[in-house]
């Protein structure tokens, strides 16, 4: 054999025992943690909003019950779905995104050794996309937790979960980017993976190659509806926060400023004097906020809070949400070419029951959350329900998640109380709401029998 062949064949070796050397092993991960990874089953009775759809109390349920089995007319089964979660104490608590348990009556956990539980939803955040669960046993396998700060642009990841119902299936990748912004998702920094996630994943753990969990897989992007190679995942830091305050206090405490922004463009910096376009631009300041208390302006570019940057418009909101309603803390902005300091006092985000889940509550199948007050000013209305899910009779009516009801038949309704009594009006099959949706008011019109 030549010496040139003898060289070829010896760069080959070396190039497959590098490439070997290279490639991650997976599968310490995978026995030391996957039996701290479980199945989430969910139960949600449509009837409620397909037929019945009105409260226990109401003196019509108890003559649907007695005179109206399942099997009869309007029947619809019960709605079925799964997700993953991980255990993050001995004790049973789980972590998991919301939108695996929104609106389930029943949540089952099945653990890696078969074992099955019915859990409380001890509470959830809508805005993160977190809920904590609880099961009742102990002496269960947890996971390790990680830093998601220390993660690089590069770097392998596992996934496990329960895509489309594959218990303790694994997949990998790298982590794409971190701090990913996601269009109405404005309190986390998402970590963008190319990690295979589909149905069922969502709630699983991310973690990196020393075991820890280092995020919690929430949503991919797709055309299609399955993986396509573009995954994110919830820091878990910022899970972890969100957990502490639904089990210590029942509800998320976030600060709030009280202004509205927009990014800043190339053109809107060098039009105010800046040097490079960073920072949040504040389109709007709410009277008798804390901003307008503290001395902010339209026009002024907030550049630094609490002595963090802000490099873009999303990192503010963040950065303002972490925050502990009652701090005093210093904000630069941008203001007449040249930086000035203020100090804050920052508010409380008054939200629309963070920790709870809802459920329909009357006949028409809508699930709805009152407004505060703040959201009110916002909207520019003066009462109105906010619309958190429509089955049944409202679906029908293409009456949409979103949607703000002012009026029923001309009367406003600022509960779901006033809501559930102008649709049991007395003889009524059809009734009129009025919608805003989006900056336009619609009228619809609403069959109240099937």
């Amino acid at each position: 054999m030549s010496q040139w062949v003898l060289r070829f064949v010896f760069l080959l070796g070396l190039a497959g025992v590098v490439q070997a050397a290279e490639l991650p092993d997976f599968t310490d991960i995978v026995d030391k943690q996957g039996a701290a990874v479980v199945n989430i089953a969910t139960t949600q009775d449509v009837r409620r909003g397909e037929r019945r759809g009105m409260p226990e109390q109401d003196e019509m349920f108890e003559f649907f019950r007695r005179f109206m089995p399942p099997e009869g007319r309007g029947f619809m089964p019960p709605r079925h779905g799964q997700g993953s979660g991980f255990i993050v104490s001995g004790d049973g608590y789980i972590l998991t995104n919301t939108h695996v348990v929104d609106g389930a009556d029943e949540v089952v956990v099945k653990l890696n050794d078969k074992r099955e539980f019915r859990a409380k939803v001890i509470g959830a955040d809508a805005r993160t996309d977190v809920a904590l669960l609880k099961i009742d046993t102990k002496g269960l396998p947890k996971v390790t937790i990680g830093d998601p700060n220390k993660l690089r642009a590069g770097e392998w990841v596992l996934a496990i979960g329960a895509p489309f119902g594959f218990e303790n299936s694994a997949t990998a990748g790298i982590v794409s980017a971190k701090g990913r912004s996601l269009p109405q998702e404005n309190y986390v920094p998402f970590i963008q993976t190319d990690v295979a996630v589909n149905p069922g994943n969502s709630g699983g753990p991310l973690f990196n190659l020393k075991g820890e969990v280092v995020g919690i897989n929430s949503q991919i992007l797709s055309r299609s509806g399955g993986y396509m190679g573009l995954s994110f995942a919830i820091p878990i830091d910022v899970a972890m926060d969100v957990a502490e305050q639904l089990k210590s206090k029942g509800k998320i405490s976030r600060g709030r400023l009280g202004v509205t922004i927009q990014e800043v463009t190339a053109d809107l910096a060098e039009s105010l004097g800046l040097d490079t376009p960073r920072g949040a631009l504040i389109a709007d300041v709410e009277p008798d906020s804390p901003a307008d208390k503290a001395g902010l302006q339209a026009s002024d570019i907030v550049l630094q809070f609490d002595g963090k940057p802000v490099n873009a418009s999303i990192d503010l909101p963040r950065l303002v949400g972490a925050t502990k309603p009652g701090s005093k803390v210093a904000v630069q902005v941008w203001r007449s070419r040249k930086a000035k300091d203020f100090d804050i006092t920052v508010g409380e985000l008054q939200d629309d029951k963070l920790a709870g889940l809802d459920k329909p509550t009357n006949k028409a199948g809508l699930a709805v959350r009152e407004l505060t007050p703040e959201q009110k000013r916002q909207l520019g209305v003066k009462s109105g329900l906010l619309v958190r899910e429509s089955t049944g009779l409202a679906a029908r009516a293409d009456i949409r998640p979103g949607d703000v009801i002012l009026s029923v038949d001309g009367r406003s309704v600022n509960t779901s109380r006033e809501l559930a009594q102008a649709l049991t009006v007395s003889g009524r099959k059809l009734v009129a709401l009025s919608l805003k949706r989006g900056d336009g008011v619609l009228y619809v019109a609403l069959r109240l029998e099937p």
